[in-house]
């Protein structure tokens, strides 16, 4: 290593430290003088010498224009939290945790730990996952997206100066993060801005969505970290071991932290946060609460969308008052037609809120809402606007709302099915046939890509498809008389057309818009059912038995499936080769299927999540320590207590290489 490659080590390592001492423990050692004439120093030898380190800090903001977003596949779910808005919710969460651990004790060898939570802030910013290799270094940055799929965000990513760019570790890692814009520089940035920002939630997010890294610079994002997502390396024993980890590798983490042990605790907490809130330099809607044992996370396990262990209390939304100007009336997919006022524009929580939902004419009626009266608009869980109730005195003068007898968009006569209204024209009606094509297509029914509303829309004006089996009789002729439709654009849809026929079955389910029916439930059907046949015909005591389904549920699925237009349209998929599929996962005999096994150290050709799914799909049982009815170790580099613990009882320890013979056997 020559002395101009040494000396950009040093500064690089320099000026980190320098930006970590700033940044992140708001305690500088060095001048603003001194850390410019040694980031100069550093970035006219990367010039000189072509020398450039991933992690330097030159590499923070750059100077151009990136042409697109990549799409990053997250090596672990980033996953949405339940949401509660009161203690009553709290306590009932509180309570079915109780239950899992107290049953799992009564015959544990290794009991559980009594219950205890971690209280933090919930930042109102946009999720970011930050990747890092086993030399420590961030080689990937990206938003949540689906919370299996996000987008490639690094280059906006390293503009956010508390963000470490290297950490001390030798592991492969993904960290979770809210990045958050503050109201410092939210001012700050608005000063000088001809376009102003609305509020700091989404200045956040058009800035890690912007493609213009100078622009993303301005906005001076900071960044709060929280989970550790994934990681190579030792798994932690408690979420506070875990926050000790991220702050010990250098992350930005939010000074309030709180163990609790009771609901009234919690209570306490969420008050002394509600209180505090607006006094603020960031946004925050609410408080997280997470269990802090790794080992009882893991027994409570998920639901499809969220964790069983943590859950997101929701401040009450703030309110504001304005007029109600007129209602217009929406067709859903449906059939559905409902009520949204338009209101004299009002700012509230930082949005311009110029439109409300009205839910139903039995709600207006009960809320007493009329055109030119002074509402109560509520940002529902701070983003869905509400119309919450009217102010009495504002009344006189005012005019009734009257619901339409004929759909707005279609004049077919409307029909009145308990509180709200439909239209019945399921085949000429726009809005219906738009959005059932949408859905139809959307990701996770039958993931059409490419299909957007505005190519359903194209689709019924000028090609008159009024049905979902119209869609495969589609013509690449057809295609290409359509608004910016080409060669390539057109054949892109037909191909995605043809490859959406072979599809799983719970998706198809799903595809189909029964009432009250969304892909958990589609996914439960299918898992019990099996075939599409069986849950054609399924009987209301069939699917009652079957867990979350209730009666409402079961109804609308009979109900849907006693249609003879919707039966026939099924069968009509089915003759243009539409394949609903389901595989059970067979289990194939094996020396680990019904055996618990613990897995400690570095394995050469698993990472840790890989060997945990790997002895899953064995049908084994993974635990997180050894006890006597542990079958089997899997002991690689470095193996420490859990090794000698089961030298101790006398359990069987394999090698890696055990490991792998014993599945050929």
């Amino acid at each position: 290593m020559d002395q101009k490659e040494k000396k950009i080590k040093e500064l690089v390592k320099e000026l980190n430290k320098y930006a970590y001492e700033y940044y992140v423990l708001s305690n500088p050692s060095s001048s603003d003088k001194e850390y410019d004439e040694k980031y100069d120093e550093l970035l006219e030898l990367e010039k000189e010498t072509g020398i450039v380190l991933p992690y330097s800090p030159t590499q923070r903001v750059g100077d151009i224009i990136l042409p697109e977003f990549n799409k990053y596949v997250h090596k672990a779910p980033l996953w949405s939290l339940d949401k509660a808005q009161n203690i009553e919710t709290l306590k009932e969460w509180h309570k079915r945790n109780l239950k899992v651990v107290e049953d799992y004790n009564k015959n544990a060898e290794n009991p559980l730990p009594p219950l205890t939570y971690v209280v933090t802030k919930k930042f109102d910013g946009l999720t970011l996952n930050c990747t890092y290799d086993k030399e420590g270094i961030l080689i990937k940055a990206a938003t949540r997206g689906t919370g299996t799929i996000g987008e490639d965000v690094t280059a906006q990513a390293k503009t956010i100066k508390s963000l470490p760019l290297r950490i001390p570790y030798d592991y492969t890692l993904e960290i979770h993060g809210e990045a958050i814009m503050t109201k410092k520089a939210f001012h700050e940035y608005n000063k000088n801005s001809p376009v102003p920002l609305k509020n700091l939630r989404n200045g956040a997010a058009g800035a890690l969505r912007n493609l213009n890294l100078k622009e993303t610079a301005k906005r001076n994002l900071t960044a709060f970290f929280y989970d550790v997502g994934y990681n190579e390396g030792n798994p932690f024993e408690t979420y506070m071991d875990m926050m000790s980890f991220i702050k010990d590798m250098g992350f930005y983490v939010d000074n309030y932290i709180k163990v609790c042990s009771t609901v009234d605790e919690i209570e306490k907490e969420i008050g002394y946060i509600d209180s505090i809130r607006l006094d603020l330099d960031y946004d925050i809607d609410g408080v997280v609460i997470a269990i802090n044992d790794m080992r009882t996370r893991e027994l409570l396990g998920y639901t499809v969308k969220f964790p069983r262990w943590a859950i997101a209390f929701k401040f009450e939304a703030q309110e504001a008052t304005t007029k109600l100007l007129e209602v217009e009336w929406n067709v859903g997919r449906s059939g559905r037609v409902s009520p949204t006022a338009l209101l004299e524009p009002v700012e509230l929580a930082g949005v311009t809120v110029k439109r409300a939902t009205l839910n139903n004419m039995d709600d207006i009626n009960r809320k007493n809402v009329r055109i030119g009266s002074s509402v109560f608009v509520r940002r529902s869980n701070d983003v869905i606007p509400e119309i919450m109730g009217v102010v009495e005195e504002s009344l006189e003068g005012s005019i009734e709302i009257i619901p339409p007898t004929i759909c707005p968009y279609c004049n077919s006569e409307l029909i009145l099915i308990g509180a709200h209204y439909f239209c019945e024209n399921t085949l000429s009606c726009k809005p219906q046939m738009v959005k059932s094509l949408v859905h139809y297509a959307s990701r996770e029914a039958m993931n059409i890509e490419g299909f957007s509303e505005k190519t359903a829309e194209q689709l019924f004006e000028k090609l008159d498809i009024k049905s979902i089996p119209d869609l495969y009789r589609v013509t690449k002729e057809q295609l290409l008389t359509l608004d910016k439709f080409g060669e390539k654009k057109a054949q892109n849809i037909l191909n995605a057309i043809e490859k959406s026929k072979d599809c799983e079955l719970s998706a198809f389910i799903y595809s189909l818009s029964i009432p009250n029916v969304g892909i958990k439930t589609a996914k439960d059907l299918v898992k019990n059912l099996k075939t599409l046949e069986r849950i054609k015909n399924a009987t209301i005591e069939e699917l009652t038995s079957i867990s979350d389904i209730g009666d409402i549920v079961a109804e609308s699925i009979l109900n849907f499936f006693k249609d003879e237009k919707i039966t026939s349209s099924i069968e009509e998929l089915l003759s243009l080769g539409v394949m609903p599929r389901y595989e059970e996962i067979e289990v194939k005999e094996n020396k680990f299927e019904g055996k618990t096994v613990v897995v400690t150290g570095s394995l050469e050709n698993y990472s840790r999540a890989d060997i945990k799914a790997k002895l899953e799909s064995l049908g084994a049982k993974v635990a997180g320590s050894v006890s006597k009815k542990t079958d089997y170790v899997i002991a690689g580099e470095e193996a420490g207590s859990k090794y000698d613990k089961a030298k101790e009882l006398n359990i069987k320890i394999l090698s890696e290489k055990d490991f792998e013979a014993m599945l050929e056997q």
